[in-house]
Parts: structure tokens; C-alpha cells; sequence
């Protein structure tokens, strides 16, 4: 894997990047979600460029993140030039709450053609379309040509970002989510600070605890713009203790995984970071002040807070300290000697099963992977794995996309999907958001430990194959 990126960012290198946070949607209610489909499933259209009638005209709904503030207009640009290219006509959804605007309608069987919205945000919607087997196969997008192009669109995208649990999730063969802008994660910082100091960004967490020691009066060592950002932070920790072996294993929820010493290890080191942190951190952990935690590094408030690469164009306009540069680093070995590891953090854009014009949205897809598409995407500094998109990355984006050039291990792939089971909450619930009750002090270590096993049992029970 850290071969494949390698080779990767050692080809791809262009502006970037980033203001797209996996949250930034409405926290209020659970009400957007999709109606149960059971195994729905949209018709399999092996191969082939499909031909849409005449006078077709598909809904898109697209989050409106940080790279759209970034660049205003982008994706209304894209679908422009798309409808240039085909003669398609594209209504465009696109809101920064954007569960809450397509969720009552979908609710009535009224589905967008094409929705771009990632796995890891609050609400859910993508992994409960997942689970429900609602999701169009685009296997066969791979081998279309990309509108206006003479290339298919297998041969535009960097091999192996369509063979991961993220875009493959029933482990079948088969790819239902297109893999769209992409980012490492890591640990963020104010360089300048560590510079103004004279400290040192920390290799291992035992560097990193005793640098807390150290810290002034008034700086915490640590925050979190929401749980959800745990969920790059924890895979990266489980492939930097554990290696590809554990990782993997943890990932399909393997029996007795949590009983091991590196997930003892994890869980050890999460509730030691968790007596670090910010004590404010958790009251501002949603999706309206996730803002407010971010700019706790901004203040040196708080000296490290996990995040992708879009957090430079999320917080461009937002106050700073005098000399504040902006620094990234994976997250610490595990012990000296080892690596650190990054996650590489992907978005999606895909095709519900219901969707009424199936054809045109896989044309639709297909045309996301243009090098006009490509180009309107990257002035947002949102890209893409398509190869060449950043040969040219300079400053703060050159430093971001080396960092698996700089000894981090890469970390893909996310915990396997499972069919919906009643009172059996989300990866998120279980795993994630506990955080906050290990900073607040209203959960402990072992009760967080006792509810990862009781639901990983269930978890395996019911993973999706």
C-alpha cells in the first residue's frame, strides 16, 4: 500500500486542496434518512458507453464543502461543461446541509441521479444507502469512455483507489462508490510555533506525552473539530501499531481482535491523548462549531488537532497568531524505530439504485474523471487520484502530499459495511463518538472497550459479502 502512494504522489502533484470537511453538515435530527431497500438493486449494465433518449435531464446533489467555498460555482461549472459535452441537462442540488435538503424526498421515493457525499459524516445517509443495498453497481462505468475523450474511465484513475473497502463495500468484485477527491490525513499544527519554540514535532507518542508535559499554561496539546475526524485518526493508529496484518483484521471485526495488545495499545493511547485535550473540545464537537475547535490551533490554543489537507481553504479567512505557518505530520510510531501512518482519506460520488435516469448518471460519473471536470475541481483545490493532477503542487500542498515519501506508512480502506441490525448503531457511534465522553469524563476506558466488542460481535455477524 505505502508502494501504491508512493508511486502515486510521486506522479500526481497539482494545486490544492482542500476546504471539504467529511463535516459540515446539520446537526439537527436524524430525519434524512433513505427508506430500507432490502438487496434492491439497480440492473446491471455490463460495459459499453450507454445512450440516454434525447432531452434528458438528471438531478445532482453535491455538498457544498470547503472546496466549493474554496471556488464558488464549482460544481454548477462541471455541470455546465458536462451538459456542453452531451447535451444532458443537469439540476443541481447543492447545499452544505445537504441530507436535510434531498432526505424528505428520498423518504418519498423521489431520488437524485447522482449524490456526492462521503462516508464519515454525522448523520450517516451514504453508510445507511450502503447498508440497505441501495447503491447503483458501476463496475461497468470503469470501462466507458469519458465523455468528450477518446480514454475509458478505468484508465484515468490511479489503480487500487476502485479496489478498496471504501468503494467495494461488499467485498464482492464490484465497485458501487466512485472514488473522488482525496486527501492525506494526519496531525496539523502551527509550524511556526514549534519554530518560535525551538521544539520538536514528535516521531513516537512517547515524545509526544512528554511534550505535553512541557507545554505553557493556557496550550493543551491537543483537539478535534468533531468525532467524526477520529475515524482517519484511528485507522492510521491501528495500521502504525499493528501493521497490515492487525489492521486488516480490525477492519472485518475479527474475533478477539480487541483483546490483543495492539488494539489494548489504541485504546491506551486514545485515552491518554483524551486527558491532553482541550477541555472545551467536546462542546464545540458538532457540526455548526467544529470551526471553533480548529481554530483553537490557530490561537496555540490547542497544538495538534487531526484533519485532512482542505483545513488550509476551510479556515483561509479565520484569525491567527503572529508567524502562524501551517504544519503536518502522520501520526507517531508506535515505538522508536517504527513508522508513523497517514490515512488516505477519500470522498465518493454515487449512484442510488432508485435513481429514475440510471444511463445518463453513469455518464454523469464517468464525466467526473475529465481532464475538463479535473480542471474545474482542482481550482477548488479539490483532487482527484487521477494521474499527473499534482505534478505541479507547490508550498504548504507539496508538503502535505509528500508525507508518504517522508516514511508514513498509508492507511486505506474502512471498516467493513454490515446489514442493518435494530439497536446496532453505526461505526461512528461505537467507535468514534465515545471520544468525547473520555474527554468530558462521562465514559471510561473499559466501558468504551465492553461496547467496540459487544458490537463487533454483531458487526461480523452481519457483514455484508
Amino acid at each position: 500500500m505505502k508502494k501504491l502512494l508512493s508511486v502515486l504522489l510521486a506522479s500526481l502533484m497539482v494545486l490544492s486542496l482542500l476546504a471539504a470537511c467529511g463535516s459540515g453538515g446539520n446537526n439537527g435530527g436524524q430525519n434524512a434518512q433513505p427508506p430500507s431497500g432490502g438487496d434492491t438493486q439497480a440492473p446491471d449494465n455490463s460495459g459499453g458507453d450507454a445512450e440516454p433518449a434525447g432531452d434528458v435531464t438528471i438531478q445532482v446533489a453535491a455538498l457544498a464543502s470547503g472546496y466549493e467555498e474554496a471556488y464558488p460555482g464549482m460544481w454548477q461549472e462541471v455541470c455546465d461543461a458536462f451538459t456542453a459535452a452531451t447535451g444532458i441537462k443537469v439540476d443541481l442540488i447543492c447545499d452544505k446541509n445537504l441530507e436535510d435538503v434531498i432526505g424528505p424526498a428520498m423518504q418519498g421515493g423521489e431520488f437524485p441521479d447522482v449524490i456526492h457525499l462521503a462516508t464519515g459524516r454525522e448523520k450517516g445517509l451514504t453508510e445507511q444507502f450502503i447498508k440497505d443495498r441501495n447503491i447503483a453497481d458501476i463496475t461497468d462505468v470503469l470501462s466507458m469512455t469519458v465523455p468528450g475523450e477518446s480514454a475509458k474511465v478505468g484508465d484515468k484513475i490511479v489503480g487500487g483507489f476502485t479496489d478498496t473497502s471504501v468503494t467495494n463495500p461488499y467485498n464482492d468484485g464490484k465497485t458501487y462508490l466512485a472514488p473522488m477527491f482525496y486527501s492525506p490525513c494526519g496531525l496539523f499544527y502551527n509550524a511556526g510555533l514549534f519554530e518560535e519554540k525551538g521544539w520538536t514535532v514528535p516521531t513516537t507518542w512517547d515524545e509526544m506525552w512528554a511534550l505535553a508535559d512541557e507545554l505553557p499554561e493556557g496550550t493543551s496539546l491537543f483537539t478535534y473539530p468533531t468525532t467524526g475526524y477520529f475515524d482517519a485518526f484511528l485507522y492510521a493508529l491501528m495500521y502504525s501499531v499493528g501493521g497490515p496484518d492487525f489492521y486488516n483484521k480490525a477492519l472485518r471485526y475479527e474475533e478477539g481482535i480487541w483483546d490483543t495488545p495492539e488494539a489494548q495499545q489504541c485504546f491506551d493511547i486514545i485515552e491518554k491523548l483524551a486527558s491532553y485535550t482541550n477541555p472545551i473540545t467536546p462542546a464545540q464537537a458538532n457540526d455548526q462549531d467544529f470551526t471553533q475547535n480548529q481554530q483553537l490551533v490557530l490561537d496555540n490554543k490547542a497544538l495538534f488537532m487531526p484533519n485532512g489537507t482542505w483545513i488550509v481553504g476551510e479556515m483561509a479567512e479565520a484569525p491567527r497568531a503572529d508567524g502562524f505557518q501551517w504544519g503536518m505530520t502522520a501520526l507517531p510510531a508506535a515505538k522508536s524505530g517504527g513508522n508513523g501512518a497517514s490515512y488516505c482519506w477519500l470522498e465518493q460520488a454515487w449512484i442510488p439504485a432508485g435513481a429514475p435516469n440510471l444511463d445518463a448518471a453513469k455518464q454523469f460519473v464517468a464525466f467526473l474523471y475529465s481532464d475538463a471536470a479535473c480542471a474545474i475541481f482542482a481550482k477548488g483545490g479539490a483532487i482527484q487520484p487521477v494521474p499527473g493532477l499534482t505534478d505541479s503542487l507547490e508550498g504548504d500542498n507539496k508538503m502535505f502530499y509528500s508525507i508518504y515519501d517522508n516514511g508514513a506508512d498509508a492507511a486505506m480502506g474502512n471498516f467493513a459495511a454490515y446489514d442493518a441490525v435494530a439497536g446496532l448503531g453505526t461505526v461512528r457511534e461505537v467507535f468514534l463518538d465515545p471520544v468525547n465522553g473520555l474527554v468530558n469524563g462521562s465514559v471510561t476506558k473499559d466501558q468504551w472497550i465492553a461496547d467496540v466488542k459487544a458490537a463487533s460481535d454483531q458487526m461480523r455477524a452481519n457483514i455484508m459479502e
